[in-house]
């Protein structure tokens, strides 16, 4: 494979993660599960989940899980990804992801997805994905205040006056 080829199948293989983050966290179900092989394996057994065999029903468990109405936010970052031959590949991915769970309470995870993929014609999917934690916090904010523009803007001009 020539670089200018692998180089494309790279950005292919961020794409499909990137629409991963985005279908999920959008409840956009049916298109999310278009991402995977029919046989997709899911395996969170090491940060306390279980193994889903099918894509099927691991959107149906994620479905279920988040329902259509539960915030997620899932960033991916530093992808490792490989070429193992013309139609396979294997990816590690940095995560950070937040669930609200109740109002004032979210959970942020800290953590790697470990993938394979597969291409069909032209099309990459997900056939499996392996989660490991390396933390996870509950978080609980007593106050959370948004600054916007107005109020930052006027709390920069009260600390430039008492510098004075």
């Amino acid at each position: 494979m020539d670089d200018s080829k692998g180089w494309r199948e790279i950005l292919a293989l961020t794409a499909l993660k990137g629409r991963y983050c985005r279908y999920l966290d959008t409840k956009r179900w049916e298109q999310w599960r278009e991402l995977f092989t029919d046989d997709f394996v899911s395996d969170t057994s090491a940060a306390g989940g279980r193994v889903i065999t099918g894509a099927d029903e691991f959107v149906r468990y994620l479905r279920a899980t988040l329902g259509d109405g539960k915030t997620t936010v899932h960033q991916v970052h530093n992808p490792e990804l490989a070429l193992t031959s013309p139609t396979t590949a294997t990816g590690v991915w940095a995560l950070h992801d937040i669930v609200h769970l109740a109002p004032g309470l979210d959970l942020h995870g800290y953590g790697h997805y470990h993938e394979t993929y597969d291409k069909h014609g032209d099309t990459w999917r997900i056939a499996s994905s392996r989660l490991t934690r390396v933390r996870e916090d509950i978080r609980t904010p007593l106050v959370s205040v948004r600054l916007s523009p107005r109020l930052r803007d006027a709390g920069a001009a009260l600390a430039r006056r008492s510098d004075r």
